[in-house]
């Protein structure tokens, strides 16, 4: 899709000004910070039954509420700090969720101790290199792949919520593990 900028983008970039930047900014862009991997970990598990844009909109407020996913301090909550998220209108006040991310924090803290980083153990799934794909439209884009697949498995062993196949792709998307940028999207070519 042709923007008024002359840039071809994903079709799903169109949506408000903050997907726009997301877009052109950061999804599909390899990440290796524990604590941004962590986040956009969070907040694919948040989206369940939920849109992109919902969570984009309060993406500042997970941030603050969580700590800036500091994976030690919001390892540490306790039943008191999950009341406080339950209280807190800048996040999606979904008690499993909030509980998941908890519990995502701590079997992150065994992953980190096993493999080094928590960057180390979720690269992996892709051999630590970006699955370089070459989708022309949207349509083609699948929901989980033999890689989502094998990290849900994997999450899931190790105590993850929310990580199901679909929402472990959504976050190789986001994080750059595959580059699912249309072909002719301009970002295609930069990630």
């Amino acid at each position: 899709m042709k923007m008024a900028d002359n840039l071809t983008r994903c079709d799903w970039a169109a949506g408000s000004e903050a997907m726009l930047r997301y877009h052109d900014e950061e999804w599909g862009l390899p990440q290796h910070d524990d604590a941004r991997l962590f986040e956009l970990l969070t907040l694919e598990g948040a989206q369940a039954g939920l849109s992109w844009s919902t969570i984009l909109a309060r993406r500042e407020g997970y941030r603050r509420a969580f700590d800036g996913f500091d994976i030690d301090k919001i390892a540490s909550y306790a039943e008191a700090d999950v009341a406080r998220l339950l209280a807190d209108t800048g996040i999606v006040r979904n008690r499993a969720k909030v509980v998941a991310t908890v519990g995502n924090a701590r079997a992150s803290l065994g992953a980190r101790e096993e493999f080094g980083s928590l960057d180390a153990f979720l690269w992996h799934f892709v051999g630590g290199q970006p699955i370089q794909n070459a989708w022309q439209s949207l349509q083609e884009l699948p929901a989980e792949t033999v890689e989502s697949k094998a990290m849900s498995k994997e999450l899931r062993k190790r105590g993850f919520g929310f990580v199901g196949p679909t929402i472990c792709y959504a976050f190789m998307q986001a994080t750059g593990m595959v580059n699912d940028h249309l072909v002719l999207c301009f970002r295609y070519g930069e990630v």
